[in-house]
Parts: structure tokens; C-alpha cells; sequence
């Protein structure tokens, strides 16, 4: 299991690098440049696109997920499962890691550059910083009850910077939250678009002008939000300018796998121990 961190292909690691160079088999996230598969990966190797697009068109289960890995690896073959960002946060590694255990496969895991370490950085905003905070929280809140009602009050009243994934379609809903429960009047919001890609696109706002500045609006998918006093070091620091066309780094999937459990090529013999 590799990351191939967050959208720029010269992000990747060298060793997840020289793990493509070698693959027999790759079982490649959406969430992976297209560049990457092209520069790295062997000619002759099996491309496999196995992700997930939540409730916006074609998308890969995790059974079947799990099938692809037990399948070919038990042919003998070198298999890279490539995962956009770094393979520990938000990535159903644990899952994979279980029905690799249950089979008695053995595996490695090389970590990739996380979205908030790319997007932060290529947004010019330090995740902690002298004066502005000394902590991150990751979270994720991509349906309401992700979050518990009781932890909107701690939230809200840290001075941690708070890194929210997948969480862009509910983002009107996530600020009303955190104003009901009475974040800060100072506070800024950023969300970065397609993160460290050439469609990079940042939005900042204070939090309790969000409803005239960003409310409703529709951001393309990866995005991630940024919450806390370090989004104001973005005015003076930001580096970084992507394209302003809106378009698509990540292309959405074509349906390969569904197309290959039609097609019986999938053998469903993975352990269930």
C-alpha cells in the first residue's frame, strides 16, 4: 500500500516511486495523477482503477476492492494499491489491511503527503504557528452524523486549527454549527480546491461572512477546508497560483471494474476469516 500524496506528481515518494517501477499490478484511487501512472509505472503492468466517488457517478466497493488485492496476489504478483494522499487518513487502509491479514499476505505500507500537508502548503498557510496555534485536528464531516452534537462545543471554542476532509457539500451546514456554538468572530475559513494540482484554487473567508461570501457555492472535488487563525498567514504567504479554469484535474472513472465483475473476471474466493 502506497500514497501518492495529494494531486502533484513530483509529490510522491521515492519509494512508492520504485515500488510502481516493479509492479505487476496496480489498484489505482481516482485520487492519483494520471502523470504518476504514466511516469512510473512499467508498460506491461495491470492498471486497475478501483475508487470511489462517493454519491457523484461510477464507484468501486470496497468488496470488490478487497477481491482485486487477494486475487492477484495470490497469483505471485507484485501489487501496489495506490491511494491518493497518504494511505492512513480516510482511506479504508483498515479494511484492506484485515483481508490481507485474514489471507495470510504479506505487505507493506509506505506513507504519501497527507491532502492538509499539500494543501496547506501550496496555500501558504502553516498547519500550527507561533501565535496562531499550537495543534491540528483532522476531521472528516461528509454526512451530519459524522460528528457528534456535543463535540461542536469543543470545536468550536479551540484555538487548534481544524483540517476538515470530504466535507465540501456540507460546508453550509458545518459552519451554522460552529456558530451556534460560538466559534470566534475573528476566525477564517479557506477551502482548497484540487490542492497542490494546476487547478489549485483557494477561498477564504471569515466564518461568520461565509454566508455572503461562499455559501452555496459548488466546489470541485478533491476540496478541503481549512478552519483556524492560521488561514490569515495565506494573504502574506500564499505562493502558489493555479488556473482558474474549472475543470477537473482528477477525471471522474469509467466504470473498468464494474465492467470486469460483469465480465467474471474477478474471482470471488477471498477469505472471510
Amino acid at each position: 500500500m502506497a500514497g501518492a500524496g495529494p494531486g502533484d506528481p513530483d509529490l510522491i515518494s521515492v519509494k512508492a516511486a520504485n515500488y510502481l517501477q516493479q509492479a505487476d499490478v496496480v489498484l489505482t484511487d481516482r485520487l492519483v495523477s494520471k502523470e504518476i501512472i504514466s511516469r512510473y509505472v512499467k508498460p506491461s503492468a495491470i492498471v486497475v482503477e478501483v475508487g470511489k466517488q462517493c454519491r457523484r457517478g461510477v464507484s468501486t466497493s470496497q468488496q470488490t476492492i478487497n477481491e482485486l488485492l487477494v486475487q492477484y496476489a495470490l497469483q505471485d504478483k507484485l501489487v501496489v494499491r495506490l491511494k491518493g494522499g497518504d494511505v492512513a487518513f480516510y482511506s479504508n487502509v483498515l479494511d484492506e489491511l484485515e483481508i490481507l491479514v485474514a489471507n495470510a499476505i504479506p505487505y507493506e505500507i509506505v506513507p504519501g503527503i497527507t491532502a492538509a500537508s499539500g494543501a496547506a502548503a501550496y496555500a501558504g498557510v502553516p498547519l500550527t504557528a507561533r501565535d496562531h496555534a499550537t495543534a491540528v485536528r483532522f476531521l472528516t464531516y461528509y454526512k451530519s452524523t459524522v460528528v457528534k452534537d456535543t463535540y461542536w462545543k469543543e470545536l468550536a471554542n479551540t484555538d487548534d486549527t481544524l483540517v476538515f476532509y470530504m466535507s465540501s457539500e456540507t460546508l453550509d451546514d458545518l459552519v451554522k454549527k460552529l456558530i451556534e456554538n460560538g466559534i470566534a468572530r475573528d476566525t477564517q475559513l479557506a477551502v482548497v480546491e484540487q490542492a497542490t494540482t494546476p487547478y489549485q484554487q483557494v477561498y477564504v473567508s471569515g466564518i461568520y461572512e461565509y454566508e455572503e461570501k461562499l455559501k452555496g457555492q459548488i466546489f470541485l472535488s478533491p476540496s478541503l477546508v481549512m478552519i483556524g487563525k492560521v488561514v490569515r498567514l495565506h494573504q502574506s504567504f500564499n505562493w502558489f497560483t493555479g488556473s482558474d479554469a474549472k475543470e477537473y484535474y482528477f477525471q471522474p472513472l469509467t466504470g473498468q471494474v464494474e465492467n470486469m465483475v460483469k465480465n467474471d473476471t474477478i474471482k470471488r474466493h477471498v477469505s472471510r476469516a
